[in-house]
């Protein structure tokens, strides 16, 4: 979604709300760009936000709220987890010496930014490199394969003992 900010550029004050979903197939290059291939977006990224002015200086606030399809790290579950995160950004009409190379700024190139492009990015950097089914997964047995959580087996209960 291409969001024109000319006007929140030019007039203090002035405030833009935003309110709409990525859908999933739209997502599904986003993720395996990532190295991710081991999740799937269950549902739409819906997006909740928005862009204001304040003091001559432009401001993005938002939430993503989307659900994924993954499989547990230790024993290898498959499960549906919802996430939800917050971002904030500050959005500048180009990156200047001064604004470096910062992941705060946003640069507005031609006077609009594409909403999908960084909403997608932040959630995908904000995902966690672990994902467990629960906090006390026991995984599965380094011999045979079974699922400890489940219960024991010959190799555990041996090496118990």
């Amino acid at each position: 979604m291409k969001i024109e900010l000319k006007q929140l550029f030019s007039i203090v004050g002035e405030s833009r709300d935003i309110s709409y979903s990525i859908e999933t197939d739209e997502l599904s290059g986003g993720d395996t760009r990532a190295g991710i291939t081991d999740r799937t977006f269950a549902s739409p990224v819906c997006v909740k936000g928005r862009l204001y002015n304040r003091a001559g200086v432009v401001f993005l606030e938002y939430s993503v709220d989307f659900s994924l399809d993954i499989v547990c790290d230790r024993c290898l579950k498959q499960l549906r987890r919802a996430y939800h995160y917050d971002f904030r950004h500050i959005v500048v009409p180009e990156l200047s010496s001064e604004t470096g190379d910062n992941d705060d700024y946003i640069a507005a190139n031609g006077e609009s930014i594409d909403m999908n492009d960084i909403a997608v990015t932040d959630l995908l950097l904000q995902l966690p490199t672990k994902v467990l089914c629960r906090e006390d997964c026991k995984g599965l047995c380094m011999v045979c394969g079974a699922d400890l959580n489940e219960g024991g087996c010959e190799h555990t209960t041996a090496s118990a003992e």
